[in-house]
């Protein structure tokens, strides 16, 4: 029998035989910011679902004293010259200033800690239900290693930081998770059969895009019983949030729908018997899907930063929960950001995180047409 010969598929051909997801993800991974975005995003987001495992002690765990701590520095050689190939801190003592009364601490060169890798130090539940003491790093002795410092009540800024990444995160993706089904449904209904539909919808479009968002978001927030505890308040946090940010979205799959409704594709599913919804779900919608999937990329850092707002002016998520926004709460004052600076170090992972998501979003962006 003879064999017949595979031929040879040049580059150009290969690519216009690919399918457009697989056009996309060609594309999307040549974009260099968006696949340092993605891993950015990828380490935040595993750092914060286990962030009990990164954390060097208790989240809750306060410290007389270790108040006002300063961030620990990290030595590898020590008073005497001497290399260390571990690294190592040395032990803190406490000053007061005669004048002004604050506690002033220095580094105590009498005493060194070795930094270990996967210690044993405070008890804690991995996400909530898995028991454990491992830590990813730190030392034996517990309060003296501070990463980030301590806040007024002798709290490690480092371990709440890493717990607040999984709140504040994770509000994210669940508030663009309601926004991506609000907006894809009541603009869906109003660009589809549009009439008294569509003028109703709109028309609670523009009401909600006219409102003032921070007082908005204050008298919603008020509504919240005080008998409520912090895991039914983080979810009416993202409702709210989801309330005030499908409106945009509706808008576009109204304005796609409209464009696309009398399509030749449309009309041959509804001769087929296909019904409305059917239509929608599975033709008009798909149709676009890139621009969704790009529109709520780009939605997840706004979502972020309005938790990050909310939280920061205390009508968001509050304490005991532990967010990037509650933990900005306390570097209010100037005076506090002048003595204690790295009480704004939570706000460098909401530029961080923020940065990624949109680097990650022009990547979509562009493999959205990959044929450009």
């Amino acid at each position: 029998m003879w064999k017949k010969k595979k031929q040879k598929v040049s580059g150009e051909e290969a690519m216009y035989m690919q399918t457009q997801w697989q056009l996309m993800r060609h594309k999307f991974r040549k974009h260099k910011l968006a696949m340092f975005g993605l891993i950015v995003l990828i380490i935040l987001y595993l750092v914060g679902f286990f962030s009990e495992f990164f954390a060097t002690q208790d989240v809750y765990k306060r410290s007389t004293q270790s108040i006002n701590v300063a961030p620990t520095r990290i030595h590898w050689v020590d008073k005497d010259g001497k290399f260390s190939i571990l690294p190592f801190i040395y032990g803190k003592k406490m000053e007061e200033d005669p004048v002004t009364w604050e506690k002033i601490y220095t580094e105590d060169y009498d005493v060194k800690y070795q930094l270990h890798f996967f210690y044993k130090g405070d008890k804690y539940k991995l996400l909530g239900f898995i028991p454990g003491d491992i830590h990813f790093f730190g030392t034996e002795e517990p309060d003296v290693y501070h990463p980030f410092g301590t806040d007024e009540s002798g709290r490690d800024i480092y371990s709440r930081t890493m717990s607040a990444l999984r709140v504040s995160l994770t509000t994210g993706l669940v508030g663009v998770f309601f926004t991506f089904i609000l907006g894809s449904i009541l603009g869906g209904i109003s660009g589809y059969y549009g009439g008294v539909a569509d003028t109703i919808i709109q028309r609670i479009i523009e009401f909600l895009m006219s409102m003032p968002s921070i007082p908005l978001w204050m008298a919603l927030a008020a509504a919240f019983p005080d008998t409520w505890n912090s895991l039914q308040k983080y979810f009416a946090i993202t409702i709210i949030l989801s309330l005030v940010g499908w409106t945009s979205l509706a808008r576009v799959v109204r304005g796609k729908l409209l464009e696309l409704r009398n399509e030749d594709f449309v009309m041959a599913a509804r001769v087929a018997g296909a019904s409305d919804s059917y239509i929608i779900l599975h033709h008009l919608l798909p149709s676009f899907s890139s621009y969704l999937i790009v529109n709520v990329t780009l939605a997840i850092p706004t979502m972020i930063l309005s938790e990050t707002s909310l939280s920061f002016l205390g009508i968001g998520l509050t304490p005991p929960i532990v967010s990037l926004g509650v933990l900005l709460k306390q570097a209010q004052s100037i005076s506090t950001i002048s003595m204690y600076p790295w009480m704004m170090i939570p706000g460098i992972f909401v530029i961080i995180s923020v940065l990624a998501f949109n680097f990650v979003g022009d990547g979509l962006r562009d493999a959205a047409d990959p044929y450009k």
